[in-house]
């Protein structure tokens, strides 16, 4: 047997200990490198206004027609998107330099909404909720999936929609009205639906809402605060759009008012207004009507919101309410196109005001936010589909004491 001397040994160590430590130098260099490249591909948009502090990046690559956003606990995000009928994934999203953007589906019926629970991917497609099971294993070009259920409305206009868990395990789906103002046989319509995600059997919980597409659950008192987006044709400034709020271990379908009755002009003291067709109709009398609890701007379009629960942000902002406003199309001025933000001042009082702007200019559009979500790490993604982008918001205190 060859013997190995005290030096040799010495030597064959020192020699395993350079090549570790080029091997973890060359891996943190691989990562510096990285992140040099993410801040050198996301670029801040000049047009967009934020408060103090805050900065708005893109990231590095482009989502068409992006609508609701939804992440996975690897760090894929999942983008949907309505006429196209596509869906995306970009895996390590807020990591790489340069992500990869994968066509999951091309051929959807309007797949706006999308949402993650326990690692499974849930598509709202109008009439269909689809399963895939174990995304993160399924990133290529139409995967296999489940179909929750196919007997939603099938009704195009205000058909598509946002969806998401509740901590009761139940998946919560909005279903619009099938047109600007009327009054359908199916009732289901302009409502949200509580649904088994394992049987896709529904129950209503909330009607009277034209058009719901956003919502979420406040943190502490866990109701349910929904946006609607109110009838059009009957002015630039009548009537309101809304936020309106299901309370927490509500028993019973509350109605918030359409088609019959609408919310004042936001400017204006709270109240209603009759709707001209509806407003006499014999089943108003039948409800009581809960009235809105923000009123927000006629045609501003609220869509996506989430609570902010983070801690990257400054204290104001906890448990504050990022809204995205899609903005107008019919107005005489374009209003909306902005990122928006619902806190409460020190006399208790609700405070909506825009939080980030610029999406509009004049009245030119050159995007127009959709959905917002927050990242575990407590940043915000904000989805544009006109801009077909992503953008990444985030809180420096050095930049604030600037």
């Amino acid at each position: 047997m060859k013997k190995t001397t005290l030096k040799q040994t010495y030597t064959s160590r020192l020699n395993l200990s350079r090549r570790i430590a080029r091997s973890t130098l060359t891996a943190m260099a691989s990562v510096l490198l990285a992140l040099v490249g993410i801040v050198a591909s996301v670029q801040a948009d000049p047009r967009l206004t934020t408060p103090p502090g805050f900065s708005i990046t893109k990231l590095p690559f482009s989502v068409p027609k992006a609508r609701q956003l939804a992440l996975t606990e690897n760090g894929t995000l999942i983008v949907g998107t309505r006429k196209s009928g596509n869906v995306y994934a970009v895996p390590n999203a807020l990591t790489a330099a340069n992500p990869k953007v994968i066509t999951l589906f091309d051929n959807l019926n309007e797949p706006s909404g999308l949402t993650i629970k326990d690692g499974d991917l849930y598509i709202a497609a109008v009439s269909k909720v689809l399963r895939v099971n174990e995304i993160e294993s399924k990133l290529k070009t139409n995967p296999e999936f489940d179909v929750v259920t196919d007997t939603l409305p099938t009704k195009a206009h205000h058909g598509w929609k946002y969806i998401k868990f509740g901590e009761d395990g139940m998946l919560y789906v909005p279903v619009g009205a099938p047109c600007n103002v009327c009054l359908s046989k199916d009732k289901r319509f302009a409502t949200m639906l509580r649904m088994d995600p394992t049987t896709g059997a529904t129950e209503i919980i909330a009607e009277g809402l034209r058009n719901v597409v956003g919502f979420a659950w406040h943190p502490q008192s866990k109701d349910l605060w929904v946006s609607n987006n109110g009838r059009d044709i009957l002015g630039d400034d009548i009537p309101a759009d809304e936020l309106n709020v299901i309370p927490a271990n509500n028993t019973k379908a509350l109605h918030f008012g359409y088609p019959f009755v609408h919310s004042n002009n936001a400017s204006l003291a709270p109240g209603i207004i009759k709707d001209p067709k509806f407003g006499d109709h014999e089943e108003a009398s039948r409800h009581d009507f809960l009235p809105a609890a923000v009123r927000i701007q006629a045609h501003s379009a609220p869509i996506g919101m989430t609570f902010y629960t983070g801690n990257k942000f400054p204290s104001q902002y906890k448990n504050a309410l990022f809204v995205a406003e899609r903005g107008s199309w019919n107005r005489s001025s374009k209003v909306g196109y902005q990122l928006t933000v619902m806190t409460t001042n020190a006399e208790g009082e609700t405070v909506y005001e825009p939080f980030i702007h610029g999406w509009l200019i004049g009245e030119e559009a050159w995007g127009r936010p959709n959905d917002v979500l927050q990242t575990e790490e407590g940043h915000l993604l904000i989805s544009d589909d006109t801009a077909g982008a992503v953008y990444l918001v985030r809180y420096n205190p050095t930049l604030a004491a600037q």
